[in-house]
């Protein structure tokens, strides 16, 4: 049986690094998977895909509930992030904040993973290990910020790195053997870093595969110490 448990559930399925995820889970031997997103399409066992969307709250206490009625759930991934889109790019300067724009990036970067939280972490076994994580970034840390710019990303991935402190906390009074998690997965070669990888050494940048065995690595080998906490994909911790 793979470390990481029998049943997993990954959000942001349809992603880059969410669909690597997917496949990393199961050549790890994970029995149960379960892929969720926004568009989901049919994949081979031991995979199930199903509608999820991490900012419609409904769709996500159903198949929570649907889930949970199955079992305990053994790992919880959340592969969702956005820096940018139609309109919507990383600010340079305070000039460039909109209101819209702002609140876009912590729906999307903060509120709906946090909603997960509300909805999953009380799926989590209570017996044995469990694991639950979200995709963070290294710009969400306060102290390691010495460029400026990008306000909005950055100020939603500090939030999100508090919900998952705050999280972290309750769930152990349910849960004493969960780790709760944010993880910084390095710059991957995907939708969302596209635009900035000429700025970027190729020797930087990660496939979406390799990112997801960095990924699962550290969450196999995180403890219960580590728990609340943001670690980057080779296991060191990033300070807040």
């Amino acid at each position: 049986m793979s470390a990481l448990g029998p049943r997993a559930v990954v959000f942001g399925a349809g992603g880059a690094i969410g669909g690597a995820l997917v496949d990393e889970l199961a050549n790890r031997g994970v029995a149960e998977i379960h892929a969720l997103s926004r568009h989901p399409g049919r994949a081979p066992a031991p995979v199930h895909t199903d509608y999820a969307d991490i900012l419609d709250e409904p769709s996500l206490a159903e198949v929570a509930l649907r889930l949970g009625a199955m079992g305990a759930l053994d790992t919880v991934i959340v592969a969702t992030g956005l820096l940018h889109g139609a309109g919507l790019s990383p600010e340079k300067a305070l000039r460039d904040l909109r209101t819209e724009a702002m609140a876009t990036l912590f729906a999307v970067n903060c509120t709906g993973p946090a909603l997960v939280m509300k909805h999953f972490l009380p799926l989590l076994a209570r017996d044995r290990p469990a694991r639950f994580a979200v995709l963070s970034a290294r710009v969400g840390s306060i102290s390691d910020n010495h460029k400026g710019g990008w306000y909005g990303y950055r100020a939603a991935k500090a939030a999100l790195n508090m919900m998952v402190r705050g999280a972290a906390i309750e769930t152990a009074r349910r849960a004493p053997q969960a780790v709760v998690l944010a993880l910084h997965p390095g710059t991957v070669e995907s939708p969302l870093s596209r635009p900035f990888q000429g700025f970027i050494p190729k020797s930087h940048l990660t496939s979406p595969v390799q990112a997801a065995k960095n990924l699962l690595n550290v969450l196999e080998a995180a403890n219960i110490e580590q728990s609340g906490r943001l670690l980057a994909y080779d296991g060191q911790e990033i300070a807040p």
